[in-house]
This record gives structure tokens, sequence and C-alpha cells, in this order.
């Protein structure tokens, strides 16, 4: 911007005539191509933007918090959104068509208020037949504002080779 002489706004308008979407898009447009299929939930109700996923070790995704998000009053997001992303990104590591949070260790570690963004970030910290660990951090910028370790009930077994699942059925 400074480089050209231009305002941002400028820049905006010139890349939506050529047809470059912004930095946001291009960053999903590439995930959506190279990260593994959410199996366990369709990819539109994990609460936020899923970035990154490489099933049954990690995650990642993003939450805006918007007006919708938070208490008028105070402009303090409510935690049930937190909690969410957080959980739905627990629920989607995993690779399995039937995965279910039954229990959930959290913390909220400090409010999250209008206009900021979450940066949820899951990872499997074990699987064992039927049942999975997985550990989520939420930050805004570099704090940690939620933690959570989510036990996730699963259908199937892992297998003994490359980490994946094969059916219960079939040991």
């Amino acid at each position: 911007m400074k480089k050209f002489h231009v305002s941002i706004q400028t820049i905006r308008l010139d890349r939506l005539e050529l047809g470059i979407p912004e930095l946001r898009e291009r960053i999903k447009h590439m995930a959506e191509k190279s990260f593994d299929q959410v199996r366990s939930l369709p990819l539109h109700e994990v609460i936020g933007e899923v970035i990154d996923l490489q099933l049954n070790k990690s995650g990642i995704s993003i939450f805006d918090i918007r007006e919708e998000h938070v208490f008028s009053r105070n402009q303090i997001a409510r935690g049930h959104h937190v909690f969410s992303q957080a959980n739905s990104l627990a629920v989607a590591v995993i690779n399995d068509e039937i995965a279910l949070t039954a229990a959930a260790e959290i913390r909220f570690l400090r409010s999250v208020k209008l206009g900021e963004k979450c940066v949820a970030k899951a990872y499997v910290r074990s699987i064992s037949r039927g049942k999975a660990k997985v550990e989520v951090f939420t930050y805004v910028g570099d704090e940690v504002v939620f933690q959570g370790v989510f036990t996730i009930y699963h259908s199937k077994t892992k297998a003994r080779s490359e980490g994946g699942y094969l059916n219960a059925d079939s040991d």
C-alpha cells in the first residue's frame, strides 16, 4: 500500500475487479483442498471456519465474535459460543461417522469480547476402542482464553498400522 501510494480500499477494489479473493478466502479454499474430510458431522456444523484438519491428529478453526454472539449490555461473548467452537472441533477431528461428546473438562481463562477472533486448536491425545481424548486450546492473539479436554465416544477401533480405523466388528 505504501509502496504503491494507494489506499487499502483501492487495493481491495482492484483485487475484486481482478477476481482475486481476500486472504481469508484464499486460505479457506486451500484448506478445503488439502485437509482431510470431516466424517463425524457435516463441515457446516462445525462452529467457526475449519482451516486445517488432520483426522485423528489435529485441527484448527477460526471464529469471529460478532454482535449476535455477545451480551448487549457488556459486549462479552456468551460462553456457549466459545465452548461450541472447541467442542465441535474436538468431534470433527475424530475419523468416524459417529463421534459424540461424552464428557468435557473446561476452563474459561478470560472473557472474549465483540470483534475478537477465536482460534481453536485441537489435538488428539489418545484413541482407544470407542473413546478418544481431545485437548482444545482457544486463543485470542497469543493469549489462551479457553481450554478443554473432551472425551469423545466413537464407534470404531484403532488400527495397528497407519493410525486409521477398522470397524470394531472386523477384529
